[in-house]
């Protein structure tokens, strides 16, 4: 069955509810429900012939309870039954559900007065004065959150006299219950776009009306997203959509039926051809277009707007300012050549678009393919830190004139350069790309949470959009003449802005580096520094004018060897980390702890609210505010005076539960923050968060 993780922490979170004393009532009332057990017998309780009990639900406003089936989320209610020897309790008898949307869930249950009846088998030697009958009942009751309820009841039924004092309850009730059709035929038929379903013989009335389907098995069909019914002539058609967490294949379903204004249904039965996919390969199937419209929807619209803004927001975010630093470099070098800088600032567009939608497509590859994954996820290798730390080190020599790429690159390499200066804006743009996804702007967290549940075009349009967005100030600044003439001529000055501009990229090496000892530990950081010296060596050796060929050669060789040394103590340490997770910083933790499920869960039970910090060491706006607003004096002074217990969810290494909770939220990277409450929906505050902001949230708890 299908219960998002949400839900669940829903579940658990709430304070104890009033269950009934040992023994039990026949009444057991909480603040959401009043339930009681109740009988019907007109003739008493007659040997050999069967009595009705049940247990009655008056729902408070707005709160329902759950079918058999309760859809994508939920749990239905249980009834178990302690009767005298030789007494047989049947099934619930469960009155037609109704749908009852969720945000983007569609759930199956009941809102208002509920009966739930059992059919009791009384033996043919009864001979009793009084029936005792004992309940336990257990039921999840939700409105925007969900409480799970339960009670012991006990009823005591005269077995000599009638006892109907609830015949009209149990008359709803029965009349409620989906009713067979004899005559009706229902084929079905599955496959990768959905469980095909043909219906025959429905009641004439309900000819060309929108007829809800209500399957009985839980978790096969995906109940919220769009069906596609239609009635040919006498026939009913519908297409439903495969879960594509659906882990049974069933040969044949039971499934209610139920046209509006309806309060009975009617239950069919179909047996299921052709082969079912297997779990998980199934297609995410379009949105429906709205009758005469667009497919494209209004959230996408909107998504492609966020992602336009998050993108040119990103430019603002410190882990691209290393790669700013490159572009300013070309403005300059390049600012009395308009061609060349028109022809330079499409180049680094078409790298950072074509860039953002490579690595959006690997993404929803791997997600497809069953990977937990979000936006980012390249950085949670070690292996891809390293080598952008590797690169970052090689730009960072060259800028300060450590050595020349053309001394140390093949001479074909080095002349393509010089004469197809577009290629390096192009590479520009991939590097700002490698270096700057993993930042989260404003905007773009809700956008890129609904990208990755958008069909595949949809997805790769919004990655687009945000890659349009980023580019879009460098390619402004090239296409418009005015600011090229504003910038200084090229002249002396460049050689020290180059040599100053290799500072950025050393800074940002530092910040690889430590990252790589979040995630593998002081082992992991110190090989991968020993790498980078060799490197650097190796560079100096190869790149620098001057040097005889048998010195050198002499140098290249004493640096690969080097290479190959820290090379050897760098992967086992990388592929330690991998068995033993992330290090964790101590003295500067003092105020948090480990972030999990079930901690937010027991917190949330016991009234205590939570906040929770969804961050990684490779994102720098993280960092930037766990190092301002996290640890100013007020805001933590905030959290204790309100009782706030801080949970930090630390996603540097690849963590499918913190992905699934931050799917939870719409949100496919981070930073995001969530403040908890004692009860209702948690808070989303904004990725760059402000003292204010912090404080604001705090008071409304």
């Amino acid at each position: 069955m299908r219960l998002p993780r949400a839900l669940l922490a829903a579940l658990l979170s709430m304070p104890l509810v009033a269950f009934a004393l040992p023994g039990g009532s026949a009444v057991v009332t909480t603040e959401q429900v009043r339930a009681e057990l109740v009988a019907h017998a007109p003739q008493g309780v007659q040997p050999g012939q069967p009595l009705w009990l049940a247990l009655a639900i008056e729902h408070r406003p707005h709160w329902h309870t759950y079918w058999k089936n309760p859809g994508d989320s939920g749990l239905p209610t249980t009834l178990q039954w302690t009767l005298p020897p030789g007494f047989a309790a049947g099934e619930i008898d469960w009155p037609t559900p109704q749908r009852l949307p969720i945000g983007p869930l569609v759930n199956h249950g009941y809102e208002g007065r509920l009966l739930l009846p059992v059919k009791v088998e009384v033996p043919s030697g009864y001979g009793g004065d009084t029936l005792s009958v004992k309940l336990r009942a257990d039921w999840l009751v939700c409105k925007d959150v969900c409480i799970p309820e339960g009670g012991d009841f006990a009823l005591d039924i005269p077995a000599r006299s009638a006892f109907a004092a609830h015949a009209a309850d149990f008359d709803a009730a029965l009349a409620a219950r989906p009713r067979a059709l004899p005559d009706a035929k229902a084929s079905a038929t599955v496959g990768n776009d959905g469980l095909a379903l043909e219906v025959a013989g429905l009641p004439a009335a309900w000819a060309g009306k929108a007829v809800e389907f209500f399957p009985e098995a839980i978790g096969v069909l995906d109940n919220a997203l769009p069906r596609k019914a239609e009635w040919d002539g006498a026939r009913w058609r519908v297409r439903v959509p495969l879960s594509d967490q659906r882990s049974d294949a069933p040969a044949h379903m039971d499934a209610v039926l139920v046209a509006p204004g309806e309060k009975a249904g009617v239950r069919i039965g179909f047996d299921i051809a052709g082969s079912w996919p297997a779990p998980g390969s199934t297609p995410a199937p379009a949105p429906a277009a709205a009758p005469g419209g667009n497919p494209a929807s209004p959230g996408l619209a909107l998504a492609l707007l966020f992602a336009l803004l998050g993108g040119a927001l990103l430019n603002l975010m410190p882990c691209v300012f290393p790669v700013l630093s490159l572009k300013v470099l070309g403005f300059a070098a390049h600012a009395s050549d308009r061609r060349a800088l028109a022809l330079g600032g499409i180049a680094y567009t078409l790298g950072v678009v074509l860039s953002f939608v490579a690595l959006a497509g690997a993404l929803l590859a791997l997600r497809a393919g069953g990977e937990q994954l979000g936006w980012g996820f390249q950085l949670q290798s070690p292996a891809v830190i390293a080598l952008l730390a590797a690169l970052f080190t090689l730009i960072g020599l060259n800028l300060a004139g450590v050595f020349e790429f053309g001394s140390v690159l093949p001479s074909s390499l080095a002349s393509l350069q010089a004469r197809h200066p577009a290629v390096d804006a192009l590479l520009t743009g991939v590097l700002a790309v490698a270096v700057a996804s993993p930042c989260t702007a404003p905007f773009m967290g809700a956008s890129l949470g609904l990208a990755v549940t958008l069909p595949a075009a949809q997805a790769l349009a919004v990655f687009a959009a945000l890659g349009l967005g980023m580019a879009l100030p460098y390619l402004a600044a090239s296409l418009w003449p005015a600011l090229a003439r504003a910038l200084p001529r090229p002249g002396a000055w460049m050689a020290r802005f180059k040599v100053l501009m290799a500072f950025p990229m050393f800074a940002t090496v530092i910040w690889l580096v430590w990252v790589i000892g979040q995630q593998t530990g002081i082992d992991g950081a110190a090989a991968l520094l020993a790498v980078l010296l060799a490197l650097a060596f190796i560079a100096w050796a190869l790149g620098t004018p001057g040097i005889g060929r048998i010195a050198r050669a002499s140098f290249g060789v004493l640096g690969a060897l080097a290479f190959a040394a820290a090379l050897s103590w760098m992967l086992p340490a990388f592929q330690a980390s991998a068995a033993t997770g992330p290090a964790r910083s101590g003295a500067a933790e003092t105020h948090w702890q480990p972030w999990s499920e079930q901690r937010v869960a027991e917190l949330r039970a016991a009234g205590t609210p939570v906040f929770v910090d969804f961050t990684a060491a490779w994102c720098v706006t993280c960092q930037y505010n766990k190092r301002t607003t996290l640890v100013d004096a007020q805001v933590l002074a905030d959290f204790a005076a309100r009782g706030v217990v801080l949970l930090r969810a630390d996603w540097t290494r690849r963590d499918a539960a913190i992905t699934a909770a931050l799917a939870a939220f719409g949100r496919n990277g981070v930073p995001v923050y969530a403040l908890y409450g004692r009860d209702g929906a948690p808070q989303i505050l904004s990725e760059i968060l402000s003292v204010r902001e912090v404080r604001d949230a705090l008071s409304r708890l």
